[in-house]
């Protein structure tokens, strides 16, 4: 029988600081194999209060020291998480408080509804953009004075913003109830050089919200700022979802993880990987591992080097399960046959939220991800942050 795990603490906030979804990130370091305790012996939950129910009970009071808010309108999940990572080393570089905008999909998804605020909060003060806007854009960001912003080039002479132009732009502003009646137009990058600039440029009394239409960071995320994924903590609501599958279909065992992509589209992005000193993701691979380049076999493995890779960590590990997350072929029946002298079982789920996916592959015994994918990427900076072992495709 499943127990939930979850105990509720409602407990006040210290001060006023703040249809099926594709979560596919990526757009048009190998590592000891572990032989620990099994992922599912581990699978308890420490108790932990709930944002949703804390954010109905706080009153918020006004930061004099400034606000930053930003669309995520970039690709799909694991891009988005980049760009949410970025920002967020950029509010806490700038000394403001990050009011932290919904995840974009078919719709807006509060922030609170896949992550814990609380871990965030002992980085850097923020407050959920629902909350912002209910409670104190009315007062000091109310209609008529808010301020889109974005960067042009100087030579462009372009002096205006599209803030709400197209999908996801608009009706992700639209979302928050967010009309603009004025722009500013910076020529300043977000590196940490020109961060001072930033603040005598923009100082929070002349300019209390900064509302970016994309994320003031980097893509793909910098080395730097990797280690802030600790900090991005999944919702009590996807990990009860993500434990109680774990618990039902390798109790007590262990289990690898593996992230495949192999769609068209995927295959097509792939075709320009080759010799690259960069290609979307490939930095969580290269970090560590100088003038390497990318390869086709990274990007888009074969289906000998899935099949090589998964027994290796199969055997090393001793898991008697493969956990398979994909975008469209999950190789089941050729990895059962493949792997039919180890006895494992292959699973694949194709949950409604791929991001129960990405819970799962967190709390693997190991994870064999795509170094391409921002997708993996997302898995390989969480267990990064608890000493999970991590192998990647045509490259470990």
């Amino acid at each position: 029988m499943y127990i939930n795990p979850y105990v509720y603490l409602f407990i006040p906030l210290a001060c006023a600081l703040p249809g099926k979804i594709d979560a596919e990130g990526d757009d048009l370091v190998s590592e000891k194999l572990s032989t620990s305790t099994p992922a599912a012996d581990r699978h308890t939950a420490e108790p932990s209060s709930s944002s949703s129910n804390l954010a109905t009970e706080t009153k918020y009071e006004w930061n004099s020291n400034g606000y930053v808010i930003f669309c995520p309108c970039m690709g799909r999940f694991g891009n988005q998480a980049d760009h949410y990572l970025g920002a967020i080393a950029f509010a806490k570089a700038i000394g403001r408080i990050l009011v932290l905008p919904p995840w974009r999909t078919y719709r807006n998804v509060g922030f609170n509804e896949w992550f814990k605020v609380e871990p965030l909060q002992e980085y850097l003060p923020v407050i959920l953009a629902e909350d912002f806007m209910k409670q104190l854009a009315p007062k000091y960001w109310p209609p008529g004075k808010r301020s889109g912003w974005c960067w042009q080039s100087q030579q462009s002479g372009i002096t205006t913003c599209d803030m709400k132009e197209g999908n996801p732009f608009g009706p992700f502003w639209d979302g928050l109830d967010v009309d603009f009646d004025d722009y500013v137009v910076y020529h300043i990058s977000y590196d940490d050089y020109e961060i001072d600039q930033w603040k005598t440029r923009y100082p929070p009394d002349k300019y209390p919200v900064m509302a970016f239409k994309g994320a003031p960071a980097r893509f793909p995320i910098l080395e730097k700022h990797r280690h802030l994924h600790k900090y991005l903590q999944w919702s009590d609501t996807i990990m009860e979802e993500a434990y109680e599958y774990i618990n039902r279909t390798f109790p007590g065992q262990k289990y690898v993880g593996i992230h495949l992509r192999n769609e068209v589209d995927w295959e097509r992005a792939c075709e320009h990987a080759e010799g690259e000193k960069t290609y979307m993701a490939s930095t969580q691979c290269f970090a560590a591992h100088a003038g390497k380049t990318v390869t086709k076999k990274m990007c888009l493995p074969s289906k000998e080097e899935v099949l090589r890779l998964t027994k290796n960590v199969v055997i090393s590990t001793r898991a008697k399960h493969v956990y398979v997350a994909t975008d469209k072929n999950p190789m089941i029946a050729e990895l059962e046959e493949h792997l039919k002298s180890q006895k494992v079982k292959v699973h694949h789920l194709d949950p409604w939220l791929p991001q129960l996916d990405l819970a799962i592959l967190g709390q693997a015994d190991h994870f064999i991800g795509n170094c391409i994918s921002s997708f993996s990427a997302f898995v390989k900076r969480e267990r990064d942050a608890k000493n999970k072992p991590t192998s990647f495709w045509g490259f470990s």
